[in-house]
């Protein structure tokens, strides 16, 4: 699906300040996938060096471990947010298939809420996690402890935004179209 099929460009161009969040957060939605693609491509080099010096060097390095896990952690939480706004998330599709449209469109709109609810507690906890343990040092790495929940924190606060954004989108729109059926439940 692509992004204006999901959002209804009619409807956004009535509002200006909805128009520039959607681009704000299309920006930052794609800054995300960068960075999370970009994660995954050094978690790579990481861990393949992590295997060259235990298995060719006879000496494994103690910082790819935990570098991995935390890069892992970041690319996991922006993909998510990522997923979150493109509507690739967990559903009940069956379910607004066969809903009513006013059903259908209340299904939507709880669902965000839930949604936006859950990333901004994702968000609070990870950054109170985060700071309950800056003091320590992670292990294998120069780093404090609470870096590893920082991922929490930012995969949270990109979750409430996204589905936030979401959610104005949906409460602007004046119908939810109906979900198509398949070419065997086609009347035609």
């Amino acid at each position: 699906m692509t992004d204006q099929s999901l959002r209804g460009s009619a409807t956004m161009g009535a509002i200006p300040a909805l128009q520039i969040l959607h681009r704000f957060v299309r920006g930052l939605s794609r800054f995300a996938l960068y960075i999370s693609g970009v994660g995954l491509i050094v978690m790579t080099a990481a861990v393949f060096w992590q295997v060259v010096g235990r298995y060719v060097l006879n000496d494994s390095p103690s910082w790819t471990e935990p570098f991995s896990l935390l890069l892992m952690s970041w690319f996991i939480l922006l993909g998510a947010a990522v997923g979150v706004r493109e509507g690739d998330h967990l559903g009940f599709e069956i379910g607004l298939h066969y809903a009513s449209p006013a059903v259908r469109r209340l299904m939507e709109l709880t669902t965000h809420v839930l949604i936006t609810a859950f990333g901004a507690a994702m968000a609070y906890y990870g950054w109170d996690l985060a700071m309950e343990t800056w003091s320590a040092k992670m292990a294998g790495i120069d780093l404090p402890q609470g870096v590893d929940y920082l991922p929490l924190a930012g995969g949270g606060a990109l979750i409430t935004l996204f589905s936030f954004e979401r959610l104005l989108q949906d409460l602007v729109k004046p119908l939810v179209p109906p979900v198509p059926l398949g070419a065997e439940h086609s009347t035609d």
